[in-house]
């Protein structure tokens, strides 16, 4: 069958923009085929530099013929109505069918389209297409209105190797391409995908991304090794090469030995951001090599010297900066520069970064108390971990901070756990960062954590389905991932209570700006010695309980744990020990996964299904009242009952005990005392108030069962 080739070849794309671009091209082209009837065997997308390509393979020649069938008025309709109805068809009356249904006799066009030659109608969607093309920014130029991501020079498009006409912005389309830009000259004539993938890769262009990728990682790791050395690994920095060079040629450089005593962190980021080039460093050490890797677009005659030592004068002077930042930023202490942070604004509603600085001492100090960490170390940790936004390397590299904070305060003599705080005080900013371990580091990133969700929370600047500006999942994730991680016992509703009250105290200050007090409702007539039940309102009634625990089931879901399980002990409600409350889903799953579990969740179904039958036969609640215990008069509805009453008041006891195996054993022992009783008793009898009873006492078990978990939630 015949295939698809299109190319639109431009000056350079934005590396960034590439992949995306061949997929919506892939997308457009696709849907716009399969809404014309055309289907094809398979489809392949392209990026590069200068060039977008999609392939399709087995598209047909033409588009099926097809009938369609249109109703028309009823028979005996109006003549204008009728008149319109053929019209709008394009048939006559002679060519309408009756047809009959429910509400009469009425008209019935067949209309028969013959398909048209695919061709034709790619001649048609293409520039459509193309011109729909979305980019993150665009430009236009010459005299139209058309808009791309860059100057378009020229477009392939053949179709069983012969060209699709059609033009665009003053480019027509064609069959003729161009190579690499300085390693190939002349146009070069392609008909199909093959004979055009190996033109190019004759002309110095390697079309497919992932083999550019590779090749600069394979070369990269090669050359590494041969020099003692490893690469770096950073997906990032690869994704972003591969789309600047059409026939990437590895070569490595070397770094001005006068820079080696820069924070690894700033060379790396430097070279990274502003050169794109890879680090490498040594095995043994795990120091940073004073070497590096730049990928050329260039096969030179001298083997690369001439590119590397113009890439080398280059590097030197980015550096040259970044050592003047580092070493001006050493001259001022990082608590000398804390009172700086009164000019950089946090929120408009929640004040400035100093403010910020006082809210998170004063709260890493609360959760020090509780988690056993040193509390004057956590405060002062939380009082520098943010100095370093005023320093130049962090104006700089955004990124580097917290990493530049330790550096500092390790300069400045501070304690090494105090240092090591500031740098982790971030941590985690996604789910394959690592979590803090220190307890001086977990004391300050919780606060850091918890001050962002409750201040956001509070001014009503709350994640939506469509954003989340203030990155607030984020943090409580990473706020939740640190508990669990580090299997820290506390309540959130006191955690979260504690950051509400330092915006409090803050608020009743006479400097407080006029947004806090307005943000926190006049919180300075509040009494400042809330209690715990104030508390628990702010934490419940503003939203922050459900979002957390909306988080935690991400974080449980990363774990394996069943959602649907998650769910179940959730529905409970006041649980605010999140270790405690994945002990509990932890146990609830294993004991699910046995025998006693699985035939303890049919006759849960089964009693609960006998029950809602009830009602709805009935119209009334069987689930909201017990059965009194003398209607129970047979040996087996007896036990049930009791042993409902005995199974409540073990398993509360082994739930506060945290003895949770001890819950699900009570679980498994009130199993066959469910199917003795679905065994022996016949619950639908004459008898109404014997029935009623015996629906009652079905409809006491989920009740009953609600110390461990919600068993309506469990699904399988």
């Amino acid at each position: 069958m015949p295939d698809l080739l299109l190319e639109l070849f431009s000056e350079e794309i934005p590396a960034r923009m590439q992949v995306q671009a061949a997929k919506d091209l892939e997308r457009l082209v696709v849907g716009a085929l399969s809404d014309r009837g055309l289907l094809f065997e398979g489809a392949r997308g392209f990026a590069g530099p200068r060039r977008l390509t999609l392939a399709l393979s087995g598209l047909p020649a033409k588009q099926p013929d097809v009938s369609e069938e249109k109703k028309g008025p009823r028979v005996g309709a109006p003549e204008k109505a009728i008149e319109g109805f053929l019209k709008s068809a394009g048939v006559t009356l002679d060519q309408c069918q009756k047809q009959s249904d429910a509400k009469g006799e009425f008209y019935v066009a067949v209309i028969h389209r013959k398909g048209r030659a695919t061709a034709e109608v790619l001649a048609e969607i293409l520039p459509e297409t193309i011109v729909k093309l979305p980019w993150p920014k665009s430009m236009r130029w010459g005299d139209g209105t058309f808009r791309w991501v860059r100057p378009l020079h020229s477009i392939v498009a053949t179709f069983d190797g012969e060209v699709v006409p059609f033009e665009i912005a003053g480019v027509k389309s064609g069959n003729v391409t161009r190579g690499h830009r300085f390693l190939s000259s002349g146009a070069i004539e392609v008909r199909r995908f093959e004979d055009y993938e190996q033109k190019l890769r004759a002309a110095h262009v390697v079309l497919d991304g992932a083999e550019r990728r590779e090749t600069i990682l394979h070369d990269a790791k090669q050359k590494a090794f041969a020099l003692g050395l490893e690469l770096i690994d950073d997906e990032g920095l690869a994704n972003e090469v591969m789309g600047l060079a059409e026939w990437p040629v590895v070569l490595i450089g070397t770094i001005d030995p006068q820079f080696m005593d820069v924070p690894p962190e700033i060379l790396q980021t430097s070279m990274r951001t502003h050169q794109k080039y890879f680090a490498l460093r040594d095995p043994k050490s795990g120091k940073l090599a004073n070497r590096f890797v730049l990928v050329s677009n260039m096969v030179a005659d001298d083997g690369g010297k001439q590119i590397v030592a113009g890439n080398e004068r280059v590097l030197r002077a980015r550096l040259s900066d970044a050592k003047f930042f580092w070493d001006q930023d050493r001259k001022v202490k990082l608590e000398t520069r804390v009172d700086a942070l009164k000019d950089i604004v946090f929120h408009a509603k929640l004040g400035t970064q100093l403010e910020r600085v006082e809210r998170i001492e004063a709260l890493a100090g609360e959760i020090a108390k509780i988690i056993g960490a040193d509390v004057e170390k956590s405060k002062r940790a939380a009082r520098l971990a943010k100095a370093d936004l005023t320093t130049g390397v962090v104006g700089e590299f955004p990124e580097l901070q917290g990493a530049m904070g330790r550096y500092y305060a390790l300069h400045d003599k501070e304690d090494a756990e105090v240092a090591d705080a500031c740098r982790d005080h971030y941590k985690p900013q996604g789910p394959n960062d690592a979590v803090p371990t220190s307890k001086v580091s977990i004391a300050v990133a919780l606060a850091d954590k918890v001050d962002q969700v409750v201040g956001f929370f509070a001014v009503g600047e709350r994640p939506t389905g469509s954003g989340d500006p203030y990155a607030l999942r984020r943090a409580a994730l990473g706020a939740t991932r640190i508990i669990l991680s580090n299997d820290i016992r506390i309540r959130l509703d006191r955690l979260f209570g504690f950051g509400l009250d330092q915006y409090l105290v803050q608020a009743t200050k006479p400097q407080a700006v006029k947004l806090v007090r307005e943000a926190f409702n006049s919180a300075s007539q509040r009494s400042i010695d809330r209690n715990q039940r104030e508390r628990w309102s702010f934490y419940r009634e503003e939203g922050v309980a459900n979002f957390i625990s909306d988080r935690m089931k991400v974080a449980l879901r990363e774990k394996g744990i069943r959602h649907d399980l998650i769910d179940a002990v959730f529905a409970l409600g006041n649980e605010d020990d999140l270790v405690r409350l994945v002990r509990r889903v932890e146990a609830l799953q294993a004991f699910l996964k046995t025998d006693d579990g699985e035939n303890f969740l049919i006759a849960y179904r089964r009693a609960t299904n006998i029950v809602r039958a009830e009602e709805r036969k009935d119209g009334t609640r069987y689930d909201d009242v017990g059965p009194a215990s003398n209607l129970l008069r047979e040996p087996a509805e007896r036990v049930l009952y009791n042993e409902l009453q005995d199974f409540q008041r073990v398993a509360r006891q082994s739930i506060s005990d945290e003895d949770y195996d001890g819950a699900m054993a009570a679980l498994a022992a009130l199993r066959p005392i469910l199917d003795r009783f679905f065994q022996e008793i016949r619950v639908n009898v004459e008898d109404k108030v014997t029935r009623e009873a015996r629906i009652r006492l079905l409809g006491l078990i989920p009740w009953m069962l609600s110390p461990v978990a919600d068993f309506s939630k469990v699904e399988g």
